[in-house]
This record gives structure tokens, sequence and C-alpha cells, in this order.
């Protein structure tokens, strides 16, 4: 196979078939999106087939029991696929919406349509449940979309791609609305990452490594995060209840995700009240402990190092920092932060507004856990992935994230004297 050339024909045929989807309506994408859910109910048995095939393969090349895990479909994970797919068709579609219409002196109307960017490529690892959730958004975005799974994934995401295919044709509109590239061979990224003329944006979901390649090597605009290294603040104006439920929640609701908090600083005058309380519940659950000087002096902590301050852990290890004051804690999250989720736990107004002005991450909260930044919480519905970029999207990307705006004039005849 000529890698080149079987990359330019997709993104060719995925430009065809984006001018199609900018005058697709509402009810055919949901129509398509519905058909794909019930396909892969129907095929449920030939996708669990499939994806034994992946799982052998994985386990014949030592991936580990979380990874194997990561990559299983079940039964209760097709019904999850097919149910995301029917919530995605029920989300309300931003494609067309006109706003901020007016009247200008000389006549015109004024106004911003949404409109999609157009082609999509989402390049993942693992999940093979990522294929349907991208290509469900890219395509209520009314974004054609060029898919790119992990080798490991081979197998199921074909069998996935299949589903989405007879989805889409059951609904009129083109199979290569959503393409899921069916080559291993890595050189296909290269391709896939250096088309501008056919590919609009990359959406690169997975570890640090793959990320900060397809960054660095991209033609094409990306929307991505490196990692998540969330910060929660306890103030000296902290509720004690509060702060120790949010704090543990951060931490401890789940490990391996981006918005888990990896960082507690704690204010000087509440540190010897609140530290060695919640030390005991982080030790309950198991968490390790990496504390400065003064941390360790108030609780059973192993000393932090420069690189924990730096490290998203993604695992049950929290590092622990005693700040003066909230300017030293905001000046701490300026130096260390990836830029995602921090949070300030505090009861007076003024330091919360002062935090959330000076905090430049993509999501900043006051009095709750780093485990809300979500697209599912935010009330999005759901999301292609978090954002720690400043432009095109910030924090989580919905379907909106996917879309952009484009000025419309509405005249009568009307003409520029």
């Amino acid at each position: 196979m000529n890698i080149k050339e079987y990359m330019q024909d997709l993104g060719q045929a995925a430009r065809a078939a984006s001018r199609v989807l900018v005058t697709a309506t509402t009810e055919q994408k949901n129509n398509a999106l519905l058909a794909m859910a019930a396909q892969l109910e129907a095929d449920a048995e030939f996708l669990k087939t499939e994806n034994a095939k992946d799982l052998d393969a994985g386990k014949a090349n030592g991936l580990d029991a979380a990874m194997l895990d990561r990559l299983a479909i079940t039964d209760q994970g097709v019904a999850q696929m097919a149910e995301g797919l029917r919530q995605i068709a029920g989300l309300v579609d931003p494609i067309g919406e006109i706003t901020d219409l007016r009247y200008r002196p000389s006549g015109i109307q004024v106004g911003k349509m949404r409109v999609p960017l157009g082609v999509v490529g989402i390049i993942y690892e693992s999940r093979p449940n990522v294929t349907i959730d991208a290509a469900a958004l890219c395509l209520k975005s009314g974004n054609a979309a060029i898919l790119r799974g992990g080798s490991e994934a081979a197998y199921s995401n074909r069998a996935l791609a299949s589903c989405i295919q007879a989805g889409l044709e059951q609904a009129g509109l083109p199979k290569a609305s959503v393409q899921v590239v069916e080559t291993t061979d890595r050189e296909a990224v290269g391709e896939l990452i250096a088309m501008p003329k056919y590919v609009d944006v990359i959406i690169p979901r997975g570890g640090k490594g793959l990320i900060a390649r397809i960054s660095e090597h991209a033609r094409v605009p990306v929307i991505k995060h490196l990692d998540g290294i969330c910060h929660v603040y306890i103030d000296d104006d902290a509720d004690k209840d509060k702060a120790i439920k949010v704090a543990l929640n951060a931490k401890t609701h789940r490990y391996g995700v981006c918005n888990a908090m990896e960082t507690l600083l704690v204010a000087e005058s509440r540190a010897a009240e609140v530290l060695p309380e919640l030390a005991k519940l982080y030790q309950e659950k198991g968490v390790e402990l990496r504390g400065c000087e003064k941390t360790c002096a108030l609780i059973e902590a192993k000393r932090a190092t420069e690189e924990d301050w730096q490290t998203e852990y993604l695992a049950p290890v929290l590092s622990i920092r005693v700040v003066s004051d909230m300017q030293m804690a905001i000046e701490h999250i300026a130096q260390y932060s990836s830029a995602h989720t921090e949070s300030i736990i505090t009861e007076n107004y003024t330091k919360a507004r002062q935090f959330m002005a000076q905090v430049d991450s993509s999501s900043v909260m006051v009095n709750a856990s780093t485990r809300f930044a979500d697209g599912f919480e935010y009330g999005l519905g759901a999301e292609i992935g978090i954002s720690t970029d400043k432009f095109h999207a910030r924090g989580p990307v919905g379907l909106e994230g996917l879309t952009s705006q484009k000025y419309i004039v509405l005249g009568d005849g009307h003409i520029r004297q």
C-alpha cells in the first residue's frame, strides 16, 4: 500500500463529504446516529469476536491488565456505546444557529452563524469506544471525520467502522462522512497531520508522548492537552468540612483521569488543623503522600522532590505543599500547572474572585472538586476531549467546540455609499 496516496484519497473523500454535511438536516444526522446504535446492538456478537482478536494479540504482546480492560468490548460496553449515540442524537444541533443579529446604520443586518469546522482528524489509543464517540460528535456537529485508532484495537475499530458506515448509508449520508484509517502503519499518522488541504483540525487523544509528537510535527491546527496537573488550594478562610470533602474527592474519586487533583496546596494557618485529618483519610484509601518540609513535619509523608510538583501521577499518589498565603498558591500554580483545572476552597468572596481572575487554566473552580471538569458535568452532553489550549477551544470540547462562526449579512439591495 502506498500510504501517502491512501491518506490523500481519504482526505479528498472526507472533504467532499464535509460539503454534503454542511447542508444535512438535524433529522438526517440524528437518523444516522440512531441507525448506528441499532447496528451496534445487532452486531454485538461480531464486535466481541473481532475484539477478541485484539485481546489475544494484546496478551501475546504483553499488554498489562489495565490496558486490556480498556481495550475490551463487552455486552455492557456495546450497550453504553449505543446509549451514547442516542444521547448525542438528543442534543441540540448547533449548526445554523444565528446569534447577535442586529441592524447597522446602513440598514444591513449583521449576525453570526454557527458552522462546522470541516474535516476533523482524530488520533487515539486503546479504547475502541472512542471510535463511536468521535464519529458521533463529529457527525452531529456537521464535520467529516478521519479516525486513526491504535494498532492494538485494529480489528475492533474496523468492526465498529462497519456499524458506522451502515448507519450513514441508512440515513442517506456519504459513507466518507466518517472514515477509519485501516492501516496500522505509523506513516499514516504523519500524513494525516500534514494534509491542510483536506484536514482542518487534528485532535489527539492518548498519552503525553503521542500528543507531544503530533503537536511538534503537525501542519494542521491541533486541539490538545498534554497532561492534567490539577491543584486544590485550601485557603485561610476555608470551611474545614468543605475543604476535607473536596480535597478527598478530587484525589480519590478516580485516579487515572486528567481532572484528578495531583497537588494539594494548604494555607499555613490551616495546615495543622486540616492535614492530619486529611492524611488519615488518604492513607485509609492507600494514597501515597509526598510533601514539602512543613508538610512532613505535620504528617507522615515522603519528602517531595521538584519532579513531584511537575508530575501527573494518574495513580494513588499526592503531592502536598504548605504555602504562606493565596498569592504563594497562585505562584505555585503558575509555575507548575498544566493549565487544566484548579480549585480554591474559601468562604472569602473577594479571594475567590481574585483566584478566578489570576489563575490561567481552562477551568477554575470555587469550593468544588476538580473532578467536575467534564463535558457531561458542564451540560455539554458529551465531549471529545479537554483542551488546555487557548485557541480554538478551551476546556471540555463538546459539539460547540467542534464548530466555528462566520459573519452573515442580510440586505435588500443595499449598497455602500
